[in-house]
């Protein structure tokens, strides 16, 4: 079995006391109601699986997040990323080689059959692709349209990478009017202070950040009390 690893997240206490003073609680959302929330995991594609250990690592907490989620009647989302021809931009800031490369790694075929063979894929679920980092910006997905026929105010968000294309989504979706919530241990990047640095800003200004065990809980209290 190829190897696996696992961020040591954290958030500093001055951030918690400083939310904890301003609003009174440690966590901008304190319940949800599951049929109005969307799970959305960002590019766990081979490209990414194949090549991370931390990516690795948050498959099985992605299905678990997943399989709560549905069976809550919630929706689960999987965002992978599409092909657009690299832009003279972006050559110059990567490189040419870089940049097709990245241009590519979602690879080709059906959204659906580009996800990683190691997620827990539903045939009911939604599968839309992205051409920029953030499935939120517009013009890049349908996600947001998807969602937004869904009735969906709530992402709990997941995948890969952290503090790249993860942040991009969480940040744009907040700025369109959603409440998010990013899944510490159910997000990866190259080091832990990459990631820490996302989970940071996201707490401080765009979302609440909470462990899987938390979302989990949330989502069944919603569904337990018919949110």
């Amino acid at each position: 079995m190829p190897d696996v690893a696992h961020h040591q997240w954290s958030i500093d206490e001055r951030e918690y006391a400083r939310h904890e003073a301003r609003r009174g609680r440690r966590h901008a959302y304190d319940h949800l109601d599951p049929h109005r929330t969307a799970l959305v995991v960002v590019d766990l594609v081979p490209f990414f699986v194949r090549e991370s250990a931390y990516v690795r690592g948050i498959v099985p907490r992605v299905n678990a997040l997943a399989a709560g989620m549905r069976a809550a009647g919630g929706t689960v989302a999987w965002v992978v990323p599409g092909y657009a021809p690299p832009s003279p931009k972006d050559r110059e800031f990567f490189g040419d080689e870089v940049a097709e490369r990245y241009a590519r790694s979602g690879g080709s075929g059906p959204p659906a059959a580009r996800l990683d063979p190691s997620l827990a894929v539903s045939p009911d679920d939604v599968v839309a692709e992205k051409t920029s980092r953030s499935a939120y910006v517009p013009g890049s997905s349908d996600l947001p349209a998807l969602l937004a026929a869904r009735d969906v105010d709530t992402l709990v968000v997941t995948g890969t990478v952290t503090n790249v294309c993860v942040e991009d989504t969480v940040r744009d979706a907040s700025a369109s009017g959603l409440r998010v919530i990013l899944v510490a241990d159910a997000c990866a990047a190259t080091r832990d202070q990459d990631h820490n640095a996302t989970l940071h800003v996201v707490y401080r200004s765009y979302g609440d950040v909470r462990a899987t065990s938390e979302v989990l809980e949330l989502v069944a209290a919603g569904r337990s009390s018919g949110r």
